[in-house]
C-alpha cells in the first residue's frame, strides 16, 4: 500500500502491506485488482474503483483492494482467493462498496445513492455484501445502473472526514474547505454527524474553524493547533496544524492527478497515516460574483415598490426611478457623473426593484482610510457646493409649483375611455417624464431639507382612522381621499386594498374574499405582494373614468380633496382630515408619484382593453408582458412582438436579500456579513425560493420546502421535486448537500429546532447562501 505521510516522505510509496500483488497479471473476468492498468477503466469497474486505481498508480496513499465487474460472479474461485488473500482467511474485516459508471462523474456524483457495507466478516457475509451493493443499483431512477464492487480493508481511523480542493459553499477556488469527525468519514457524509470544518487557504493555513456544536464561527487561530479553542473541556483537537497541512497537499496532488478539485474523502488511523477513501471531481459550485460586481439592495426603494414587477411595470415605474435618483446624485455630487451615465442608480432582479447601495450612499466604502485620501469626492462635492447651497433655499419653491403642474395636469385629465389613443399615449409619455423630475426632486427634498413632522402614510392614516366609521367600500373611499393611496403600492392589475384599523369592517367583497393587505410603511418589505390571481371583481373598483377623475379632482390645487368631489366621484366623506397640499414639500412630492403611478395603471387598463377589442391580445393581462415601447407600438397599430405567445408570467421570486451581488445568469448571491445566521444556520446550497414547509409525510406540496432533523442520503430521491431544504444538523460536505447543490435546491443546515418551529403547512422563504429562514410575517 502507499501512504502519504511527511515523516517518511510524501512522494514515495509504501509497502504493500498484505495486499494483492502489484502489477497486470493475467486477466481474469471476475477479479481485477486495483495495481492492474485495467482497473483505472471506468466502464470496467466503475468510477469510483477507477479514480483511486488512478491515485494508487500516482502515488496517493491508497488502499489495497480488488474490484468484482458488472456481471461477475462471487461463486469464482478467483473471486474468493482475492477475499482470502486481502482478508487474510477472514481474520481481517473488510469494506465492500459500489462503484458505478454513473457516479463519480464530473456531471453528476449520486453521492450516498448506492450502498456500502461496512465491517464485512466471513465468507457468507462478504457474498450477501456484494448482493447488497449490487441490488442498490436499481434504486437510481427506477433503472438499473451497471454496478461493479469495489472491495477493500476496514481501516479504524481516528479522524475522518471530507476534504474540498476548493470551497463549493462560497464558490472559491483559492479556498479548501475540511470536515472532520472522530472517527470514519461514513457518519459525515451520512448526515449523522455535522462535524467540524475548517476553512484552509491554497497552502493549508488555517482561516476559519466552525466547532460542529456552535452556531458562531470561531475567532481565526494562529499556527497553534486546530481545536485548541473552543474545546469542550478534556478534549483533544481534531486535526492539528500539521495534519491540515498534509491535507492541503493530499488535496493539490489530486488536483493535478484528475485535473480539478476533488471531493476526498480521507481518514487518519491510530499512527498517523493519512489514507484517501474516495476521491470524486467537484460536480457544483456555488455562484460567485465577479470582480466589481455591484453591491445592490432592496431597502432604499422597497418601500415604494414592495412587490414583484410586471415588464411593463419596470419600465414605467423602475426606470423613470433610476434616472430621477441618478439626477439628484449628480445635482448633490454624491456620484461620479461618468459613472451614473454607466450604472443604473435602481434596476430590478427577477422582478424585484433593487438599488445600488454603495451609490445611494447606504453602505460605508470598502477600505475607509484609502476613502479618506481619495480627493475626488470632496472636489466633487466642493464643485457642486455652490448650486446645492441655492438649491437648499429654492427647493421649497421649486417642488410646489411641481406638485402645482402635477394637480393641474391631472384635473385637466379626461377619464382614460373618454381619450383618443394618440392622446392617451402622449398622457402616458407626460407621466413617465413627470416622474423622472418627482423623484428627483422627493431625493433632493430627503438630503437637504429639514425631516418632515407630518407625513402622507400618517395622514392616510388619520384619514383611514376618522372615515372606518363610515364603513365605505375601498374603492369609494380612494375616489373620497385620494390621499390613502399612499398606504398602497402601484400594480397593474391588483385590486388596491386599504389597511383597515382593527375591527373595522372591510365592504370591498375582493378585499375581504383574500384579507391580503399591502401598505407602504417602513415595514412594507414584509407585507404581502400582488399576485397574478388578484384580480378586480368590482366594477367600481376598476372603473378608469371614476378613480382617474378622482384623482384629478381631488388634487386641484392647494385644496382638501373633500371638498372638490367631482362629477364622476362619489361623495366625500367630511372631517377634519389635513390636505395633502399642507404636507411638507417632499411628502407632497411622494403623494404625487403615487398618483401619477395610479393614473398611469388606469391609462394602461384602458389600453390593454382596447388591444383586446382589436384583436391584438388575447386577454388584458398579456400587455404586462410588453415593454414600454412594444406597448406604444401595439397601441399605434404596430404589430406585437413575434415572440409574445412565448413570453410567460415571472414565476413568484423570494424577496431580496438586504445587501447581494450578481454573480453569471444574474444569479443573486447574498452578502455573507457572517458564515452562520443569528440561531447556528448556515447555507450549504446556494439559491433563494419561497415555498411551504414539508415533513416529508402525506401529500407533498408543489412547492414544498423540506425540514428535517439530518441530511439522511435516504432523502435524496425527493431533491428534483423540492423548492427548498432544511435541516436540524447537517455539514455542507455530507452526501445529501453535495446532492442539494447539483440539483440547485436551496439548502440550510443548522438550523435550531426546525421541526418544532417549521411545522408543516408554514410559508417559509430559504436562502442557501446565507443561511437564512424565515418564516411568512417573520421579522
Amino acid at each position: 500500500m502507499t501512504t502519504l505521510d511527511e515523516r517518511h516522505g510524501e512522494h514515495r510509496e509504501g509497502a504493500h502491506d498484505g495486499g494483492l500483488p502489484r502489477g497486470g497479471g493475467t486477466p481474469d473476468p471476475h477479479v481485477v485488482s486495483l495495481t492492474q492498468a485495467t482497473a483505472s477503466l471506468p466502464l470496467l469497474t466503475g468510477s469510483k474503483a477507477a479514480h483511486l486505481a488512478r491515485a494508487a498508480r500516482a502515488g496517493l496513499p491508497v488502499l489495497p483492494g480488488f474490484v468484482l465487474p458488472h456481471g461477475s460472479h462471487t461463486a469464482a474461485s478467483a473471486v474468493q482467493r482475492a477475499w482470502r488473500e486481502l482478508s487474510g482467511h477472514g481474520s481481517r474485516p473488510l469494506v465492500v462498496r459500489s462503484s458505478s459508471p454513473q457516479e463519480d462523474t464530473r456531471e453528476s456524483s449520486l453521492a450516498g445513492r448506492f450502498d456500502s457495507v461496512l465491517e464485512v466478516r466471513g465468507w457468507e457475509e462478504f457474498r450477501a455484501a456484494v448482493h447488497t451493493v449490487r441490488e442498490s443499483a436499481g434504486r437510481v431512477d427506477g433503472v438499473a445502473a451497471p454496478m461493479a464492487v469495489l472491495v477493500q480493508p476496514m481501516l479504524r481511523a481516528r479522524v475522518g472526514g471530507v476534504l474540498f480542493g476548493a470551497d463549493p459553499v462560497a464558490g472559491r477556488t483559492d479556498r479548501m474547505l475540511v470536515s472532520a469527525v472522530r472517527g470514519g468519514p461514513d457518519s459525515l457524509v451520512s448526515g449523522e454527524q455535522p462535524g467540524t470544518s475548517h476553512v484552509l487557504s491554497g497552502w493549508g493555513r488555517l482561516l476559519r474553524t466552525e466547532p460542529a456544536e456552535s452556531g458562531e464561527p470561531a475567532e481565526p487561530l494562529g499556527p497553534q493547533p486546530v481545536g485548541s479553542e473552543r474545546q469542550p473541556a478534556g478534549s483533544s483537537p481534531l486535526l492539528t496544524a500539521s495534519e491540515l497541512r498534509r491535507l492541503a497537499r493530499l488535496a493539490r496532488r489530486a488536483a493535478r492527478v484528475f485535473g480539478g478539485p476533488q471531493d476526498i474523502e480521507f481518514g487518519f488511523d491510530e499512527d498517523g497515516r493519512l489514507w484517501l477513501f474516495q476521491s470524486r471531481p467537484i460536480t457544483a459550485m456555488a455562484a460567485r460574483p465577479g470582480r466589481g460586481a455591484r453591491l445592490l439592495g432592496p431597502g432604499p426603494v422597497v418601500e415604494t415598490l414592495p412587490g414583484q414587477l410586471e415588464p411593463l411595470e419596470e419600465d414605467l415605474w423602475v426606470a423613470p426611478m433610476a434616472r430621477g435618483l441618478a439626477v439628484a446624485l449628480d445635482i448633490g455630487g454624491s456620484a461620479p457623473r461618468r459613472l451614473l451615465r454607466t450604472v443604473p442608480v435602481v434596476t430590478t432582479v427577477g422582478g424585484r426593484a433593487a438599488a445600488d447601495l454603495r451609490l445611494m450612499g447606504t453602505v460605508p466604502p470598502r477600505h475607509r482610510r484609502l476613502a479618506l485620501l481619495n480627493p475626488a469626492p470632496g472636489a466633487r462635492r466642493l464643485g457642486a457646493s455652490w448650486r446645492v447651497g441655492r438649491l437648499a433655499s429654492t427647493l421649497p419653491d421649486l417642488a410646489t409649483d411641481l406638485v402645482a403642474d402635477v394637480d393641474r395636469r391631472l384635473t385637466e385629465t379626461p377619464p382614460p375611455g373618454e381619450l383618443p389613443t394618440a392622446e392617451l399615449i402622449s398622457t402616458l409619455r407626460w407621466t413617465r417624464a413627470v416622474l423622472v423630475s418627482l423623484h428627483a426632486q422627493e431625493a433632493l427634498a430627503g438630503a437637504f431639507l429639514p425631516e418632515p413632522h407630518v407625513t402622507a402614510a400618517s395622514t392616510a392614516l388619520a384619514t383611514l382612522a376618522e372615515t372606518g366609521a363610515q364603513h365605505l367600500p375601498d374603492h369609494r373611499l380612494i375616489a373620497a381621499e385620494p390621499v390613502v393611496l399612499a398606504l398602497t403600492a402601484p400594480s397593474l392589475w391588483a385590486t388596491l386594498r386599504l389597511p383597515r384599523p382593527n375591527g373595522a369592517v372591510r365592504h370591498d367583497h375582493a378585499a375581504a374574499a383574500s384579507g391580503v393587505e399591502r401598505t407602504a410603511s417602513p415595514g412594507a418589505e414584509h407585507t404581502a405582494s400582488p399576485t397574478a390571481t388578484d384580480a378586480p371583481t368590482s366594477p367600481a373598483a376598476t372603473s378608469a373614468t371614476a378613480t382617474a377623475t378622482a384623482i384629478a379632482t381631488a388634487t386641484a390645487a392647494k385644496r382638501p380633496p373633500a371638498q372638490e368631489p367631482g362629477p364622476h366621484a362619489p361623495a366625500p366623506v367630511p372631517g377634519p382630515i389635513p390636505p395633502p397640499a399642507a404636507l411638507p414639500p417632499r411628502e407632497a412630492l411622494r403623494l404625487r408619484v403615487r398618483w401619477v403611478q395610479e393614473l398611469q395603471v388606469r391609462l394602461v387598463r384602458e389600453g390593454a382593453r382596447r388591444l383586446v377589442v382589436r384583436g391584438a391580445l388575447r386577454e388584458d393581462r398579456q400587455t404586462g408582458l410588453l415593454r414600454w415601447k412594444e406597448f406604444v407600438v401595439a397601441l399605434e397599430s404596430g404589430p406585437l412582438p413575434r415572440d409574445l405567445d412565448e413570453r410567460l408570467p415571472r414565476s413568484a421570486s423570494a424577496p431580496l436579500p438586504d445587501a447581494f451581488r450578481l454573480a453569471g445568469g444574474g444569479v443573486v448571491v447574498a452578502e455573507r456579513t457572517a458564515r452562520r445566521s443569528g440561531d447556528g444556520a448556515r447555507g450549504v446550497s446556494g439559491g433563494r425560493a419561497v415555498g411551504t414547509a414539508w415533513d416529508g409525510v402525506g401529500p407533498r406540496p408543489p412547492d414544498a420546502v423540506l425540514v428535517v432533523r439530518t441530511l439522511d442520503p435516504a432523502l435524496a430521491p425527493l431533491l428534483p421535486r423540492l423548492s427548498g431544504l432544511v435541516a436540524q444538523t447537517g455539514s455542507p460536505l455530507s452526501h445529501l448537500a453535495v446532492l442539494a447543490r447539483e440539483f440547485g435546491v436551496p439548502t440550510v443546515v443548522g438550523a435550531t429546532d426546525a421541526v418544532r418551529r417549521f411545522p408543516p403547512g408554514t410559508r417559509l422563504t430559504v436562502d442557501g447562501t446565507s443561511g437564512d429562514v424565515r418564516s411568512e410575517g417573520s421579522p
